[in-house]
């Protein structure tokens, strides 16, 4: 059996793992996704920016981006990734990534935090300690949103199958939304350059992904690599090899096709369920020279 063929077969197993074994939850609300097909066309995208608590002493702005058919929210619900930025950073340098999900079927909600973003005013890298409720607080606030009447994203924002993203920073604040006793609504993370935090990958596992550049001086890929072993749930690594902190997230540069693939058919598995996309994920992650994949069991 050639490498490519191994390594689907490998993925498959992750996928019977998670859906077996990580969507048990004792909130009879939450049920494991459906095996069906994530949406098959390429969306336009909307955006919108909001404030999640706006009178509080820690106001959260957001950046959404979604699936839209002509002037409107495109029909159906879809599942939601909340993304997280890196240290002086913003959710629009991130579009190239997330601005593409969302036409592949995906609401994607990006916080903007008070003491991480660039041209902060008391700039704190110690804050991102507080970034994983930030992160919840978008979530609950998402929860509401899709059940206002009368808001045009209500009814399409499918809340029980939510994923957490992030770059650098993010990435950490991703790993410390999935502490103890934290909600099955997550269903999966996509760390990028990033690592654990004290507390992270507890409780109800779940799959995630990590993404991390070999040459990478910033956050040093063995940092990723420890989360990669201390996850308890199904996982892979993407390595993209020679490449440093996250040049791989601009389109166009080498790289980027493999992580837009690898992280656009890993949503679709986890939060659709979509066995096509599991079958398909090694082969969007590889490129000889470029990139290497790999896949761990539930541990």
């Amino acid at each position: 059996m050639g490498i490519r063929r191994r390594l689907a077969a490998s993925t498959m197993a992750l996928l019977v793992a998670c859906l077996t074994g990580c969507a048990t939850t004792s909130d009879p609300t939450v049920r494991s996704a459906p095996n069906r097909l994530a949406p098959q066309v390429t969306y336009a995208v909307g955006v919108r920016t909001f404030v999640v608590d706006a009178g509080s002493p820690r106001p959260l702005p957001v950046t959404l981006w979604y699936p839209t058919q002509g002037s409107r929210v495109a029909d159906g619900r879809f599942p939601v990734v909340v993304y997280s930025h890196g240290l002086a950073s913003l959710p629009e340098l991130h579009a190239g990534l997330t601005a593409r999900w969302a036409a592949a079927g995906f609401v994607v909600a990006a916080p903007t935090y008070p003491h991480t973003r660039r041209g902060a005013t008391r700039f704190s890298r110690a804050d991102v300690r507080n970034q994983p409720a930030d992160g919840w607080r978008v979530i609950r606030h998402l929860v509401r949103l899709d059940g206002r009447r009368g808001d045009p994203l209500a009814g399409h924002l499918d809340v029980q199958r939510m994923a957490a993203a992030g770059h650098s920073a993010g990435g950490f604040t991703t790993a410390g939304m999935f502490t103890s006793g934290h909600p099955a609504r997550l269903r999966a993370g996509i760390v990028i350059a990033g690592g654990g935090m004290a507390g992270s990958f507890a409780g109800l596992p779940a799959p995630i992904l990590f993404v991390h550049g070999t040459a990478d001086s910033v956050i040093p890929v063995s940092v990723g690599r420890a989360a990669y072993r201390r996850t308890p749930g199904p996982a892979c690594f993407l390595s993209l090899l020679g490449q440093g902190h996250g040049e791989y997230l601009i389109p166009g540069r080498p790289g980027f096709a493999q992580v837009l693939g690898a992280t656009t058919d890993f949503l679709r598995w986890t939060l659709y369920g979509d066995l096509e996309a599991a079958r398909r994920l090694p082969t969007r992650a590889q490129l000889s020279g470029v990139t290497t994949f790999e896949t761990r069991p539930a541990g």
